[in-house]
């Protein structure tokens, strides 16, 4: 009687294979995640942009910027026309609140920034301060 083998790996053929994945993915991940990390403030400029627009909106309409965020959304002045944003203000992508304030720095309005991963004033890297100009 004949003995038919079937074609496989072997243990040897699958842990080189493993090793060998492992070792691109420790070069690939951590390119990747840095990415991920430098997106985040561009992720903040781009949803601060938007709450700018919402901004200037509700001062064309009611004539001055509101004192919070949450009136883009809700509002009892007489000359609101809203909602300015079609849901809440979002968080910044760190799950902070934007920080907001009226009249602005240095002669400007208001002032609109997320303090970064942390969450404070100040910082580098991934907490660096993000600024609306």
């Amino acid at each position: 009687m004949k003995v038919k083998y079937t074609r496989g790996f072997t243990l040897i053929e699958l842990l080189i294979v493993i090793v060998i994945l492992g070792l691109l993915m420790s070069l690939v991940a951590p390119q990747m995640f840095s990415k991920v990390s430098s997106n985040k403030g561009k992720v903040a400029a781009v949803q601060m942009e938007m709450i700018t627009t919402a901004l200037n909106t509700y001062r064309l309409d009611v004539g001055q910027y509101p004192a919070t965020l949450g009136e883009l959304r809700r509002s009892t002045h007489p000359k609101w026309d809203g909602p300015y944003l079609p849901r809440d203000v979002p968080l910044d992508p760190w799950d902070n609140p934007y920080v907001y304030a009226v009249p602005g720095t240095n002669g400007e309005p208001f002032s609109l920034m997320s303090y970064g991963r942390d969450g404070v004033p100040g910082g580098e890297g991934e907490d660096e301060d993000v600024i609306y100009q």
